[in-house]
């Protein structure tokens, strides 16, 4: 079983990958758990596929769970939901030295690491990621958040989990959809600075949506690895480096914003959107060859993962699909940031992007 150290200074934890963890809770998760009631968070789907497991596994422990079970969907990253979960884990008095579970996909990791942030002004939390997405990227490096009417993840908190177990076993309850969607993130660890894994994701990534066991386990624990090592040389986003693990993400954002960040566009397939639209933003400035943008929107296609945003059937200019990233949280001084790529495995953050040719480019490509 591979085993990543995060190693955040002060505050070093483990990403354990491998088949069998969640029925192994109990075992994996050992001293943590360290009163009778364990308080977990997940949601309505991921209770039925795996309620029993968790509860069989508690309970040879001598151990039950306290379950808070929500909605399925971005739109459960809601004030609502963090202050019913925070009322729900007082209720339980949680104390501060207590672990809370979040089991399930990065809406259940993000909500309930940002409820354990506040609670008792910072309690310890555990992940258990259930989907593609949130094992390879959400799940490991601290960034907690809800998302409010202005835009997605603009409130939330840097904490970390004391471990992360991400079972391979809840892949394959997932469809395929969802699949391809967190595959995304796997991708993007290629463009950000290795055109090697790139390659490897062109070779293999179909297998690996597939069902490829040997393939999914190399996917999830070399993304683990590649955002741990960003992530313990700038935990808290402040030189930059950790912010090139948003490549795709200030488009995805804007178009997740379009469509209501609702199941009409998955984050993951607005990353994976937002990824070849970086790559051909970088082609029409000169950085790339428009051979090598081609090639990210070949395989993001190849997969089944949307790659022209006609697709997509907005009805919005250019300007008022930009006007979204104006709330990105990378903005500076009203200043759009933007990560650009030099080719594939080049990216990198640029602050000298207009709205005005973001909009002009947007324009072009919508209308194709």
């Amino acid at each position: 079983m591979p085993i990543i150290p995060v190693d955040i200074a002060g505050r070093p934890y483990e990403v354990r990958v491998g088949a069998g963890l969640i029925a192994r809770l109990a075992e994996e998760a050992g001293a943590r758990l360290r009163k009778p009631v364990v308080p977990i968070i997940t949601d309505v789907n991921v209770h039925k596929a795996w309620g029993a497991a968790v509860d069989a596994s508690l309970a040879t422990a001598g151990k039950s769970a306290a379950w808070h079970i929500l909605p399925a969907g971005e739109s459960t990253k809601s004030w609502a939901n963090l202050v019913a979960v925070v009322d729900g884990l007082l209720a339980l008095e949680v104390e501060r030295g207590d672990h809370i579970i979040a089991l399930g996909g990065g809406v259940i990791g993000d909500l309930t690491g940002f409820a354990a942030s506040m609670l008792k002004r910072g309690c310890h939390f555990i992940q258990v990621p259930t989907s593609l997405l949130a094992q390879v990227d959400s799940s490991v490096g601290g960034k907690t958040a809800i998302n409010t009417p202005a835009g997605k993840n603009l409130v939330g908190a840097f904490h970390q989990p004391s471990l992360v177990l991400a079972d391979l076993d809840a892949l394959d309850t997932l469809p395929r959809r969802e699949l391809a969607a967190g595959y995304a993130e796997v991708v993007k660890y290629g463009l950000i600075n290795d055109p090697e894994f790139f390659a490897w994701c062109e070779a293999n990534g179909e297998a690996m949506l597939s069902g490829d066991r040997a393939a999914r386990e190399y996917a999830v624990a070399y993304s683990v690895a590649a955002k741990a090592r960003i992530v313990a040389q700038d935990e808290f986003e402040t030189t930059g480096l950790r912010a090139l693990l948003n490549l795709g993400h200030t488009f995805g954002h804007a178009l997740e914003a379009e469509t209501g960040f609702s199941d009409r566009l998955l984050h993951g397939e607005a990353v994976a959107l937002g990824c070849v639209l970086a790559a051909r933003f970088s082609a029409r400035r000169g950085l790339m060859g428009a051979d090598e943008a081609a090639r990210v929107a070949a395989h993001i296609a190849a997969v089944g993962l949307p790659a022209d945003v006609r697709s997509l059937g907005l009805n919005v200019s250019g300007a008022q699909l930009a006007a979204h990233m104006l709330h990105d949280k990378k903005v500076d001084a009203g200043r759009l940031a933007f990560l650009l790529m030099r080719g594939i495995g080049g990216t990198f953050l640029t602050k000298d992007v207009t709205l005005e040719e973001v909009s002009a480019f947007l324009t072009e490509e919508l209308e194709g």
